[in-house]
């Protein structure tokens, strides 16, 4: 989502050139073992939700609600978001959570070697599984910070790349690994946001499945609001409340008077526990 955020011409090249698929998992037991500590329980929202770059003014959040969406989606951290935040504080997060809002804390982590656009941040083979811990600590710290409580979830933003790159491939996956791993280790729920065709595909797909996340966010711009009939892998696969999709793009809405352009979610995940 980073790609996007930066620049929508960009994210539209490269998802062109990584070409157009699928994506899966498999819900909590993808996170391995759980159960040494005591979590608590998961927050689940199912229903329509939005992403938008930067995170709307509490006004128009207002305005807004009781309306098609339920949940918001928020860029908590990550040197490689795209947009500056300043409504995303901790008295936004209770004001909007008090008026019933849900909301799906997002992190653009560090991006593959081998993908095309620039980045502040990038991965290699050597760093990726330091740099994935480190980032997995900072998101906890922002993701806490603005009062997003343990048992959250936080999404990883992996934007698309060549999934057949092997050298490429592992390094993401060491680091996606070290994330999860460090998120559980301070009791957050891991979550990944990536492309059907790509990023989404390379965890979906991957034979070992030992600290990958239990929640995927698949980005497939079909436009339909399912997290099911276009389920690209196995059926089996995050059934457990474990599904977002992105399904459309770049919607420019208008709300009680408040106009926001936004992406569109299917939602059947967790979300974040706030109060």
């Amino acid at each position: 989502m980073a790609e996007h955020r930066q620049s929508r011409k960009r994210r539209y090249i490269t998802w062109a050139v990584a070409g157009a698929a699928v994506v899966a998992g498999g819900g909590i037991a993808a996170q391995t073992s759980m159960a040494a500590t005591a979590w608590p329980a998961q927050k689940t929202y199912t229903g329509r939700a939005f992403d938008t770059c930067t995170a709307p003014s509490l006004n128009a959040m207002k305005a807004w609600k009781g309306g098609l969406y339920g949940a918001a989606a928020v860029y908590v951290g990550g040197k490689n978001r795209g947009c500056s935040q300043p409504n995303l504080t901790n008295s936004w997060v209770k004001s909007v959570n008090t008026a019933g809002w849900k909301l799906i804390p997002i992190y653009v982590g560090a991006q593959p070697p081998c993908q095309t656009s620039s980045n502040p941040e990038k991965l290699t083979a050597t760093n990726a599984a330091s740099l994935g811990a480190t980032d997995a600590a900072d998101a906890v710290s922002k993701a806490s910070a603005l009062g997003m409580k343990a048992g959250s979830p936080i999404y990883l933003d992996m934007e698309p790349y060549d999934i057949t790159n092997t050298s490429c491939n592992n390094a993401v996956l060491t680091y996606v690994r070290s994330f999860t791993k460090t998120l559980r280790g301070k009791i957050y729920r891991g979550g990944y946001y990536g492309f059907t065709s790509s990023s989404a595909k390379a965890i979906a797909t991957a034979k070992d499945k030992t600290d990958l996340p239990g929640n995927l966010w698949y980005a497939l711009w079909d436009k339909q609001n399912t997290t099911t009939t276009d389920w690209p892998w196995g059926a089996t696969q995050f059934t457990d409340h474990s599904r977002g999709h992105q399904y459309l793009v770049n919607s420019k809405e208008t709300r009680n008077g408040y106009t926001i352009t936004v992406d569109r979610d299917a939602w059947d995940a967790p979300v974040a526990i706030v109060g």
